[in-house]
């Protein structure tokens, strides 16, 4: 569980965020896909929170993302489309990297909230698993989160090469409300965008599939995306990495616009591991990563592929959220990912 060493510094940095909300601008981001310059990519993924001054403190008060817009109390609109009470969402609040205009992040802080997605979860179970966030200076950038209390999930970053003959540098770290957060570099690799203290995301969300090739078909032909790459990826220092057996190996993934830095989808397949569908549980009122949420000018297009492919979805009437307002569908991936999209 991601923790603060002491009480009392979670609450000197939450009060001081106060004054940041007061400075930064309260306007919706709701720009459809084709004019920013992340098209193809999701513009929010939707987080279940318990505290959300808490959660807070980490994105901003650590990683240095901002506030783009905030809404306090009951919510009519969001709750017609996720089919609870309007009393059962107390607070919310659009965060991102400053610059970037998708691979936002929108807190949710729920009353009586369901358990984690993640609680007690295996490596290789079937959900919406990591939010990857590109930074400079890996090793830095450790040392300063472990000095503000942050815990992670090893005790030094991995190394690696893939087949190709790209290299990363990875860490996880146990984020609020049983999240995993990424932290991910790559050698002379440079991002457009990055917060003052050199962190950048949301680049990808992972989601843990049993069947990569299904899963990549539907992004490609129903979602009409990008395939940005593929690897398959084994060996002792990718088991040591994310705690396979021998033997197991990962098929990963990406889709996306193709000049998309930000909300992209990163399918990974664990094969020679089955873990179980933790699907059904990431709606809300649950804590943890729930969702993604794409805009775009027409939802018909979309709808028309749904069909075609056999896939339902939920029409909602025109709903005012806190990122915009107007018409949405919500359906499935094969997975059984959610995902919503949103005519803006």
């Amino acid at each position: 569980m991601w923790n603060f060493k002491h009480h009392h510094f979670i609450c000197l940095l939450v009060a001081g965020l106060a004054t940041t909300f007061a400075a930064q601008s309260a306007a919706a981001t709701g720009e459809p896909l084709k004019e920013d310059q992340n098209s193809g990519a999701w513009h929010h993924v939707t987080v279940g929170v318990k505290d959300l001054d808490a959660a807070l403190a980490q994105w901003l008060g650590l990683m240095g993302f901002e506030v783009r817009s905030r809404r306090e109390g009951a919510d009519a609109g969001l709750a017609s489309l996720w089919q609870i009470a309007p009393e059962d969402i107390e607070r919310q609040a659009m965060i991102g990297t400053p610059g970037a205009g998708m691979g936002l992040i929108h807190l949710v802080q729920f009353r009586d909230p369901d358990p984690p997605v993640r609680q007690g979860a295996e490596v290789f179970d079937l959900l919406p698993k990591n939010l990857d966030i590109f930074v400079k200076n890996l090793p830095q950038r450790v040392t300063e989160l472990r000095n503000a209390g942050a815990t992670f999930r090893t005790d030094t970053y991995s190394d690696v090469t893939t087949p190709g003959g790209g290299r990363f540098m990875e860490i996880h770290m146990h984020g609020h409300d049983a999240t995993n957060v990424v932290f991910v570099e790559t050698p002379g690799a440079e991002r457009n965008h990055y917060t003052d203290k050199e962190f950048s995301g949301v680049a990808q969300l992972i989601s843990i599939v049993p069947d990569a090739e299904r899963e990549g078909a539907f992004y490609q032909q129903v979602m009409g995306l990008d395939e940005r790459s593929k690897s398959i990826l084994k060996g002792p220092d990718v088991e040591k990495m994310v705690g396979l057996p021998p033997g197991s190996a990962l098929d990963v993934r990406i889709y996306g616009g193709h000049d998309a830095q930000f909300g992209l989808m990163e399918v990974v397949d664990y094969q020679g591991v089955e873990g179980s569908n933790r699907y059904p549980l990431a709606k809300p009122k649950a804590l943890g990563t729930l969702h993604v949420s794409y805009f775009l000018d027409d939802l018909t297009p979309l709808k028309q592929r749904l069909s075609a492919s056999g896939t339902e979805f939920v029409e909602h009437n025109p709903v005012d959220t806190l990122f915009g307002s107007g018409p949405a569908i919500s359906f499935r991936t094969p997975a059984g990912l959610r995902i919503e999209a949103h005519q803006h």
